[in-house]
Order: C-alpha cells, then structure tokens, then sequence
C-alpha cells in the first residue's frame, strides 16, 4: 500500500526558508520519502523513535542534503500504521539548533 504524505503549515514554512538556501532540499525529500515509504520507522542509526503512542510514532531522522554535503538536516514525523499516513512535523539544521521543537510536539500529540 502507498503512503500518504502530509506536513503541518510550520513545516512546510520552514521547509521553504531551507530550500532558498539548499537547493537540493526538494530531491532530498522526495529521496527521503522513498526510503520511509519502505522502512517507514527507518532501518539505520540515523533514525530514532521519539515517543509513542496508539496511533502514532513521532521519529526524529537525519535528511541528508547533497547540497550540505553530508551535514545534515533534521526531520520530525508523524507515521500511522494503520492507516499508511506519515505527516512531517518540523525540519531544522543541526548547527541552528540542538533539539527538535518538544512543545510543537505535545501540540500535535494532544490535537490527534
């Protein structure tokens, strides 16, 4: 079965200061979303299970832009087992910030 991508409007507002910058970025996600669309949860060390819940699994994952070169950006998503959705949740460059968006999280958590 296909899986439905979707992201929230702060992702896609982010996504598209990083492609001004990157512009690779487009390649890379859709690259990106082949990968998850096999081993939606990830299959590397690159990928880790941020919380979980009945419906969902937030997973932090490392987007690898040609155009960095191998200093990567951040994903947060959003994968639904049951019903084959993964909804992106935040993008951010590892040198900017440390640590994904905890209460843009718990906001998503307790709207679904």
């Amino acid at each position: 079965m296909k899986m439905n991508f979707n992201e929230l409007p702060e992702f896609s507002k982010e996504f598209k200061r990083f492609l001004k910058k990157y512009q690779s970025l487009s390649d890379d996600l859709e690259e990106f979303k082949r990968v998850i669309d096999v081993v939606p949860l990830g299959n590397s060390k690159h990928f880790n299970v941020i919380t979980r819940n009945k419906q969902c699994a937030i997973v932090k994952a490392r987007l690898f832009c040609r155009y960095l070169k191998g200093s990567s950006l951040r994903i947060i998503y959003a994968f639904y087992c049951q019903s084959c959705k993964i909804e992106f949740i935040e993008i951010y460059f590892k040198g900017e910030k440390e640590n994904e968006d905890s209460v843009r999280i718990n906001e998503y958590l307790k709207n679904f």
